[in-house]
């Protein structure tokens, strides 16, 4: 059995979901100390004028060492009324617009208090459009499983049974294969080959939000995000 363990993105890139389609069981990693500078709370998407990010505003102070799940959003900026006008505007023209923009009406419409319960919001839901609404997704905070960095992922994975770990390339740089296949688990790493697709506004721009390749792809979009046709 195949898993994926991945920290929450919020309106994460087509990569994220593909390790979601590779996986029998999708973890994710909930509990795990936030990354100030990551795609935890932000993403791209695509305009006009370029590249526009989208940016969730959090309450983490310099000094402060939280978990993703501890995670509050700022309640006082405006921020879901201005993501809502920006996706609106810069994909009004696209084919699939109507078809996806009432989930982000509906989810901007409610008030947040943690950025880990939107970005749950949205990966169900965007997994759900992309035709995976039934893959078996967890969060790690809910398994009670404890130790170091590459510890933790073993017993995760011995826990839901998995004898293939899906890896993202970066894993590279520090997973301990050895360590992994002494405990019967095997690395898989994703080398993902992000597919070009038609866009709005001129020349292609990768590694943007999935929901850029929704809006203008539709039912379309998980063969094209798994590289199906390559």
């Amino acid at each position: 059995m195949v898993i994926g363990i991945l920290q929450p993105g919020y309106l994460p890139w087509l990569g994220f979901f593909e390790q979601l389609y590779r996986s029998d069981v999708f973890v994710i990693y909930d509990d795990v100390q936030y990354d100030k500078q990551g795609w935890r709370n932000r993403n791209r998407i695509k305009t006009a004028h370029g590249i526009q990010w989208l940016t969730v505003p959090v309450h983490v102070r310099l000094n402060e060492f939280p978990l993703i799940n501890q995670i509050e959003i700022d309640k006082w900026m405006n921020w879901r009324s201005k993501h809502l006008s920006s996706v609106s505007q810069n994909y009004s023209k696209t084919a699939f617009f109507k078809k996806y923009i009432d989930i982000f009406r509906v989810i901007y419409a409610q008030e947040w208090e943690y950025l880990i319960d939107i970005n749950m919001a949205f990966i169900l839901k965007l997994a759900d459009c992309l035709g995976m609404k039934d893959k078996k997704i967890i969060l790690s905070s809910t398994l009670n499983v404890e130790g170091d960095r590459l510890e933790r992922l073993v017993k995760i994975c011995k826990k839901l049974n998995a004898d293939t770990f899906y890896q993202g390339s970066g894993g590279r740089s520090y997973m301990d294969e050895d360590y992994f296949l002494k405990n019967d688990i095997k690395i898989q790493y994703q080398d993902y080959l992000h597919p070009s697709y038609n866009q709005l506004y001129g020349e292609f721009i990768p590694y943007l939000s999935v929901i850029d390749l929704l809006f203008n792809h539709g039912e379309d979009s998980l063969n094209i995000l798994i590289n199906k046709n390559r």
